[in-house]
């Protein structure tokens, strides 16, 4: 798709359609930035979007119909339910609204290119947690990357093992439905960092297993309530990119012991460990063969947290220039992941045929705090 500069000017107006524990994290970040204007909060429970529009100064709040109508609206932050994100996503585009979805993309190839064709006809744009990939820590893993310090990127490891979210979470249910479980639920940021490293995917194969059909919430107000399990809860998958290279990753809800933040990439020079791609900053360690102890490389850059996509957004639409994370990018990482789910049922090898675009690197300097528009 190509774009031309925006005949607006000054903030971009967003809405939320979507007030649960996620928007915290959003509106922490993006009521804060000057380039951003929060106008609506919607949810179908109102008194949700009241409450959240009270917290944070939101001028407006109400049923989703306020934001997709609201004539002041460019964006709209999709933080609904796995299951609504394509609904969601596919009113605010016939609303003539650019569209911000949390993750997954989507539950399955056909909803999603026909989200992205819808987008595409209308000209409108689409982008996709997560956007931890545009923060300081993975941001200064590609440059290190790029400029030769390892290598070439030969192999990457993922690692993401926890007994489960039902413990802490007040309403897990959904997390272990279709479309969530720990593939779909935490696979997108790892999925994303090696995409970002190697290109796009080209196969996978994996195996899968649930060790439980039922789960018990273990606080909150439902605390004590059975829930059925319909999904594997632990995945093991290998993936092969363009590039040729391979990878590992475990995504589980099955381990007493908890390993969520582990991606290592290993190159023909050294090894490089990243911090957690759930997070937006952290130390990397440069392995050298030989050495006792790794390097250890401060990460430079913004680190705010989530939103730093919807700015980026927001800030290209006004430039006319494209945005990071990318409906395509989100897209590939979709089709990875169904693909491996097809792998585990299938007990075979699965190709993956989407492509993944490259994205600009963000600059050192990028500085969201900033007025430029």
């Amino acid at each position: 798709m190509s774009f031309t500069p925006s005949n607006r000017k000054g903030p971009v107006g967003v809405a939320f359609i979507g007030a649960g524990n996620i928007s915290k994290q959003y509106l922490d970040n993006l009521t804060t930035f000057p380039d951003i204007k929060v106008l609506v909060i919607a949810d179908l429970f109102e008194e949700a979007a009241k409450a959240r529009a009270e917290e944070y100064g939101v001028p407006e709040f109400g049923a989703p119909e306020l934001a997709l109508n609201h004539p002041d609206v460019e964006i709209i932050v999709n933080l609904t339910i796995p299951a609504a994100h394509v609904e969601v996503a596919t009113a605010a585009v016939n609303a003539g609204k650019h569209v911000w979805t949390e993750k997954p993309f989507s539950l399955d190839r056909e909803s999603g290119l026909g989200l992205l064709k819808a987008a595409d006809t209308a000209g409108i744009r689409l982008g996709t947690a997560p956007d931890t990939f545009l923060g300081a820590g993975l941001q200064t893993a590609r440059r290190i990357i790029e400029r030769g310090d390892i290598g070439t990127p030969l192999t990457g490891m993922t690692t993401f093992q926890t007994p489960g979210p039902e413990s802490w979470h007040p309403n897990p249910a959904f997390l272990f439905q279709h479309g969530a479980g720990p593939l779909f639920d935490m696979g997108p940021y790892y999925l994303t960092t090696l995409v970002q490293t190697f290109g796009s995917v080209r196969k996978v194969a994996a195996v899968g297993s649930s060790a439980k059909a039922t789960r018990i919430i273990g606080s909150g107000p439902k605390a004590g309530e059975e829930f059925a399990v319909e999904v594997p809860t632990h995945v093991s998958a290998m993936a092969q990119f363009e590039s040729g290279a391979s990878s590992h990753s475990v995504f589980s809800f099955e381990s007493p012991r908890q390993r969520m933040g582990f991606v290592e990439i290993t190159g023909s020079e050294a090894t490089l460990s990243l911090p957690d791609p759930n997070y937006f900053d952290g130390d990397l360690r440069l392995w050298r063969p030989g050495a006792e102890e790794p390097e250890i490389i401060p990460a430079t850059g913004p680190a705010n947290g989530r939103g730093l996509g919807v700015l980026d957004m927001a800030r290209a639409l006004r430039s006319g220039t494209p945005h990071r994370a990318t409906g395509e990018l989100a897209y590939h990482v979709l089709d990875t992941m169904v693909s491996i789910s097809e792998s585990v049922e299938s007990g075979s090898f699965v190709d993956v045929t989407s492509n993944a675009p490259a994205s600009e690197p963000v600059p050192e300097d990028w500085a969201p705090e900033t007025a430029t528009l």
